[in-house]
């Protein structure tokens, strides 16, 4: 009889023990574990954005003030230019000038030569020497002979002066010409290097610039992230807490023997339900004709939906709306929700994950044949093929199915 009373006290225990660990309550649990693993890979995605943010923005910082300095040398080199175009007309100016003064100076020089060639022309046909011997000994007195004396040595002399000024005019003439042309020379080659300069400064002034572009929408695009990422945080944040307080009720429940009722108060996902599974495969045809493209967060609005834009998780929440069934927006909430399944049972409705900017970054609908349909951020809603290179090497094998 105690032997008999052993067995069943045993046997109690054993069936107690079952009701916890084999109870709805370790599906709440292991869900609870699934979401808090996947809000800690999305906080640790998060903080690297946030980081990659951050270092983005010191960069533009940096390039911003390497944009500046670079104008300032632009301005600064466009002053110079035009300083040194003033110059050059300045001193063409003056080499016009010159060349003027040049020109009648020619014309003296021209003319002075002539009167020395008249005069040596005249002294040569008189007889040279005894012309002046004439005219020293046709003096008419002493003081006549004075005079004449006089005269020629100023006609010589004069003669001697003038040719005299005549070199000097010559040498002074070269020597302008030559200080205005080096000039010249020496203002085109700084304004050559000048330009050199500035050619070189707005080349690097335009890599600089769309470096900065470049920046600015990856900084978008971050922040873009950073925003989904965070709702993803707050939507699992929430899931986690539904999921702990459905957890904590079905123990209070089970622990009254109210199975059930712990049973019909269940919050969270079923491992599958009903739906239309039809009606969701075939839901985004619709778009197909091309009347799509991809928006980040978007398919939550009436606007959205009826435009055809779509990001992958919305899109996939959409099309399950058709087919009667609600589930969650975000890849996140997706990538625990219904039942896991192998890749060689998946069947078409299923849900597959790919890891593109992060684990389980993209999701879309299995048609069958190695096809899903998704909305891609370089197609919007369109059916692509799993086996292809791109997706076959971000897909690691995560189906989860929602409808049986």
């Amino acid at each position: 009889m105690s032997c008999r009373k052993g067995f069943f006290s045993l046997f109690l225990v054993l069936g107690i023990f079952s009701l916890f660990v084999f109870s709805p309550d370790s599906v709440h649990a292991s869900r609870e574990s699934e979401l808090r693993q996947e809000r800690s890979e999305v906080q640790s995605e998060l903080n690297e954005k946030r980081e990659e943010l951050e270092n983005m923005q010191a960069e533009l910082v940096e390039l911003e003030e390497e944009i500046k300095i670079i104008n300032e040398i632009i301005e600064s080199n466009e002053k110079e230019i035009k300083k040194t175009e003033a110059s050059i007309e300045e001193t063409e100016a003056d080499i016009a000038e010159l060349e003027l003064e040049i020109e009648q100076l020619e014309i003296d020089i021209q003319r002075r030569h002539d009167i020395l060639k008249d005069r040596a022309s005249a002294l040569q046909k008189s007889g040279g020497a005894i012309s002046y011997i004439d005219v020293l000994f046709g003096a008419q007195s002493f003081t006549d002979l004075i005079d004449r004396v006089s005269i020629v040595t100023r006609i010589a002399q004069s003669d001697q002066n003038l040719i005299q000024r005549l070199q000097e005019d010559q040498d002074q003439v070269a020597a302008q010409r030559q200080i205005v042309e080096e000039k010249l020379v020496e203002l085109e080659d700084a304004k050559l290097e000048l330009e050199h300069i500035q050619e070189l400064t707005l080349e690097q002034k335009e890599q600089n610039e769309a470096k900065q572009k470049e920046l600015e929408e990856k900084k978008a695009k971050s922040e873009k992230l950073i925003e989904e990422l965070e709702i993803e945080d707050r939507e699992l944040e929430q899931m986690i807490e539904q999921a702990k307080r459905a957890r904590q009720q079905q123990i209070v429940q089970y622990s009254s023997n109210s199975s059930n009722e712990a049973t019909s108060a269940h919050v969270g996902n079923p491992a599958s339900v009903s739906g239309n599974l039809s009606t969701i495969i075939n839901a985004g045809n619709r778009y197909l004709n091309g009347n799509t493209r991809y928006k980040a967060a978007g398919g939550r609005t009436a606007y959205d939906i009826e435009n055809g834009l779509f990001d992958c998780s919305g899109f996939v929440a959409w099309a399950f709306r058709q087919g009667g069934v609600n589930v969650s927006a975000s890849t996140a909430g997706l990538s625990v929700t219904g039942t896991k399944v192998s890749t060689s049972e998946m069947k078409p409705g299923d849900i597959v994950f790919f890891n593109t900017y992060k684990t389980n970054g993209h999701v879309g609908i299995y048609l069958g044949n190695g096809r899903f349909i998704g909305s891609q951020s370089s197609t919007g809603v369109a059916i692509a093929n799993m086996n292809d290179s791109y997706w076959s090497q971000r897909f690691t094998g995560h189906v989860r199915r929602i409808v049986e």
